[in-house]
């Protein structure tokens, strides 16, 4: 009997203890283990040498980098201590060790600015400078490879000879921690004038929401001009055909190079000209994440 009345005095203790722990878990918040995270938003960024980030990283560009902006490196970067496929900060640079700032960086921070705390920004950044869009293409990257100069294939093989491949070995990574809600891309110098490069395009991005299982209008696309004519852009003759872009992808949006400063070379932005160019990508995307 003193066994039994020890037994039934715990009962209401070992009870109490129980409801605790189930109330403790139904009050948790934030994703399953296992599920991404609905507030964890993922952009994928690929082009040339825009994207790939031309401009010299300055101290103001690494200086106070919120920990809510992550970058998932497409390669391995020793001399950051960045690991390919593992989650980092997005200090520049963000597509290899030894590049520069890029648009994507500026965008992310616009959009930290202005979402709620709770939402954390993803990158994943596949870039080759001076790469034609049908490097971007699986169909035409073997055939494109073979007649590349060899300072691009060495850029081509960081990538294991195949960016699109890359970028979407990474997007599926990034899928497994958080929501892919848009595509960026900057390209377009090396096929300036050519208006067949709005069918390229189109067919890269309808293959990406395809390879991803993602639907066009919850991933829209953000193509950014090249360098425009108000500042002697050698290529802005490229712009007039980006801008048609929504015609045949009508979840494109064009984002302007106006009045965003460049480099001597005129064909690359400077850093000013990229923190610019940055935030407009974000000002275009903000509002299509609240739709």
């Amino acid at each position: 009997m003193k066994t039994n009345n020890k037994r039934m005095s715990l009962m209401p203790l070992m009870l109490t203890a129980l409801c605790i722990v189930l109330m403790a878990g139904s009050c948790q918040s934030g994703p399953k283990a296992g599920q991404p995270d609905p507030n964890f938003y993922v952009f994928l960024c690929f082009g040339q040498s825009n994207m790939e980030g031309n401009a010299p990283v300055e101290a103001v560009d690494t200086t106070d980098v919120p920990e809510r902006l992550r970058l998932l490196p497409a390669v391995d970067m020793p001399r950051m201590n960045r690991t390919k496929g593992e989650w980092c900060t997005a200090v520049p640079p963000l597509v290899g060790q030894w590049y520069g700032l890029s648009p994507a960086d500026y965008f992310g921070r616009y959009l930290l600015e202005n979402l709620p705390k709770k939402v954390r920004v993803g990158i994943v950044n596949v870039a080759v400078g001076g790469i034609d869009i049908k490097g971007f293409n699986q169909d035409s990257i073997a055939t494109y490879y073979a007649t590349a100069p060899g300072w691009m294939k060495g850029k081509i093989d960081d990538f294991g000879g195949d960016p699109y491949a890359r970028l979407i070995e990474m997007a599926r990574l990034a899928q497994k921690d958080g929501v892919i809600r848009g595509i960026l891309l900057h390209q377009g110098e090396t096929n300036t004038g050519d208006e067949r490069w709005l069918g390229w395009v189109k067919l890269v991005y309808e293959r990406m929401l395809a390879d991803l299982d993602l639907r066009a209008e919850d991933v829209p696309l953000l193509a950014g001009e090249v360098v425009n004519a108000d500042q002697g852009g050698v290529c802005a003759a490229m712009n007039p055909i980006i801008n048609r872009l929504p015609e045949v992808i009508p979840t494109a949006h064009v984002i302007s190079s106006a009045g965003c400063e460049c480099r001597g070379d005129h064909l690359h932005f400077s850093a000013a000209g990229y923190r610019e160019l940055g935030r407009r990508y974000g000002e275009a995307m903000l509002p299509l994440l609240k739709k």
